[in-house]
């Protein structure tokens, strides 16, 4: 088998590879594997298609991981509802001490805090923030 099929073959696996990662980075190599069959296509030798395959596939990766796709968005755990199913549900606090409560919640007991800004009445608040055992609420 030609070297430049060896170089397809493994590209076309590093692509299917891809398909369940859900990152881009194996299609980076796919590249550089591609680049590697270019080489050997234009008969260059062993180590100049490995040559050209881990640069193309080096700088495919680290311009990948310098645009957009490359980078997460770092998101707050503690706010983020996506990621705490907690936030936004409701509790009933039926009375403040110095800002600070406990309600029963999820059957346990909860240490609660208002939110900058919230009156402490009582009623039922929302959960905007949950930072360890402590949820943090509003109105």
């Amino acid at each position: 088998m030609a070297d430049w099929i060896m170089w397809l073959v493994a590209a076309g696996v590093l692509v299917a590879l891809e398909l369940f990662s859900g990152t881009f980075y194996l299609l980076m190599v796919a590249i550089g594997a591609l680049a590697g069959a270019l080489m050997a296509f234009l008969r260059v030798d062993l180590p100049g298609q490995m040559l050209a395959a881990a640069i193309v596939g080096i700088v495919a990766t680290v311009l990948l991981r310098r645009s957009r796709y490359g980078k997460t968005a770092g998101a707050d755990a503690q706010r983020d509802p996506n990621i705490n199913l907690d936030i936004g549900q409701t509790v009933q606090v039926t009375h403040w001490v110095d800002g600070a409560a406990r309600v029963m919640y999820r059957g346990a007991l909860w240490d609660v805090e208002l939110a900058p800004g919230a009156e402490a009445r009582g009623g039922m608040f929302t959960i905007r923030e949950v930072r360890g055992s402590t949820l943090i609420v509003a109105g």
